[in-house]
């Protein structure tokens, strides 16, 4: 079986296990075992049995949802340092979604029952993980909330900052560079809207002085961007 970092700095560098002990880090990368999948593989699909958590350690995984007409919405980008397919696996109900490696990834799996038996032994474990989810259903919150309020240019910026915070945290330096690893297609998944719509609105904010994209690499202007984030109509178009 192929190896991977099972040092606690490792696994602390996931969010959920971040205020685990030591002792229940050991026991931790005990019961993990190493995956990899090849571009396009599902890894699981909505209504599967939800018996196992991901953690992601290269590449790339799209958490989604698909409409019988076929239409996508990607709920989640994963990359190095998260996690997915903990909601099913800790409320003993299905997949609630589709879950595919967009390109050739690698991850560690971690199975219920023996993470169960774990958190029960620990109640710092068990208050890490309460915490951790909350902060999720925050962000799904703020993701619905995006999508379901905001015009597509805000929501473009929203996007922007949100993949900046997850880099620098919540104290954003003025001027940032951002190097996104997704198409305009992905981001139009994310955003709800389509590849042309997300090209008008980035190129929206561009005009605006919020970005300036240069050979890969997206110039951010945080204030410029926080602005255009804010709900009103001073940047919106028809």
């Amino acid at each position: 079986m192929a190896e991977f970092d099972r040092s606690p700095a490792f696994w602390r560098s996931f969010p959920i296990f971040q205020d685990f002990d030591d002792e229940t880090i050991t026991a931790l990368a005990g019961i993990s075992s190493f995956r990899r999948w090849l571009p396009d593989t599902v890894i699981f699909q909505r209504g599967d049995e939800g018996n196992y958590m991901v953690g992601v350690i290269s590449g790339r995984i799209k958490v989604s949802l698909i409409t019988p007409q076929g239409r996508e919405l990607v709920l989640r980008q994963l990359e190095a340092g998260e996690l997915f397919g903990e909601m099913a696996m800790l409320d003993d109900q299905p997949r609630s979604a589709d879950a595919t490696a967009q390109v050739a990834s690698e991850g560690f799996v971690i199975a219920k029952r023996p993470f169960m038996d774990l958190i029960k032994l620990s109640p710092e474990a068990a208050g890490a993980t309460i915490r951790y989810l909350c902060s999720r259903l925050r962000g799904i919150t703020e993701q619905l909330e995006t999508i379901a309020l905001y015009h597509l240019n805000s929501r473009a910026a929203r996007f922007l900052l949100f993949t900046l915070r997850q880099i620098h945290g919540t104290e954003l330096p003025v001027r940032a560079d951002l190097k996104l690893s997704l198409t305009q297609s992905d981001i139009a998944g994310i955003l709800g809207a389509s590849r042309p719509k997300v090209n008008r609105a980035i190129s929206a904010l561009e005009e605006a002085g919020a970005i300036r994209r240069s050979n890969g690499i997206i110039e951010c202007n945080t204030e410029r961007l926080q602005w255009i984030a804010e709900p009103g109509e001073h940047f919106h178009r028809p």
